[in-house]
């Protein structure tokens, strides 16, 4: 199953069959008012000729309709549920983008790797903290802040090379897009675990990376297993 896409009742919530159920601005507030967390708006899709754009305007935008507008989104981001309506106002499309280092931080693997990940944290008995997951097949695990600069010494630890495996990590000075923002014709974020209440315990990196890394290891031999024999 393509977690990413399955029909669960949280993605029906969040999403319709053209795309987010409500204005995208009661989800950013949402954020800052159940999570705690701060959040900014970033691009948003166009649609002409049948065909969704990304309002920047770039053609081959990498990341369209979920990507930050301004060079200052940093400063932008905010917790304030008044000053989250009123960035939306001029711009109610917006996708709802979170920083990272703040409330928390993101560790980014294939979606194949968090499959597998998840699978061995639940035999292991492992907590694990909230999980998106992209139409580009992409999941991200949140975990405490500060953990996106443990990782490379985690990875090492576990015998592996920070270069040789998928796994990236996304703290202070990035960010995240979040449910329901959409990512181009391809569809929406969803979540893969829903986040708790506010304060509710995230993970540190150190009880996420192993078996991610593990993952990650384990499905980089089976690529390379898959790889036709040169001779």
């Amino acid at each position: 199953m393509n977690i990413t896409t399955a029909t669960t009742p949280a993605a029906e919530a969040a999403t319709g069959p053209a795309g987010p159920a409500g204005p995208m601005v009661e989800y950013a507030v949402r954020y800052t008012r159940e999570r705690l967390w701060d959040v900014f708006p970033g691009a948003w899709l166009e649609t002409g000729g049948g065909i969704p754009r990304c309002s920047c305007g770039t053609a081959d935008c990498g990341a369209p309709g979920a990507h930050p507008t301004r060079p200052d989104w940093a400063a932008q981001a905010t917790g304030g549920a008044t000053a989250v309506r009123r960035m939306w106002a001029d711009r109610p499309h917006a996708s709802v983008l979170l920083p990272t280092g703040r409330a928390f931080d993101a560790i980014e693997v294939s979606e194949a790797t968090g499959c597998l990940a998840l699978a061995r944290m639940e035999r292991m008995g492992l907590a694990t903290g909230p999980v998106t997951g992209t139409p580009d097949g992409r999941m991200l695990f949140f975990v405490q802040p500060g953990g996106a600069a443990e990782v490379p010494d985690l990875v090492r630890r576990l015998g592996w090379s920070p270069s040789g495996v998928d796994l990236a990590a996304r703290g202070d000075g990035d960010w995240v897009a979040a449910p329901p923002t959409r990512l181009g014709a391809r569809g929406a974020v969803l979540w893969v675990r829903q986040p708790g209440g506010a304060g509710h315990r995230l993970p540190e990196a150190g009880e996420i990376v192993p078996p991610l890394a593990y993952a990650c290891g384990r499905d980089a031999a089976a690529a390379r297993a898959r790889r036709p024999d040169p001779a």
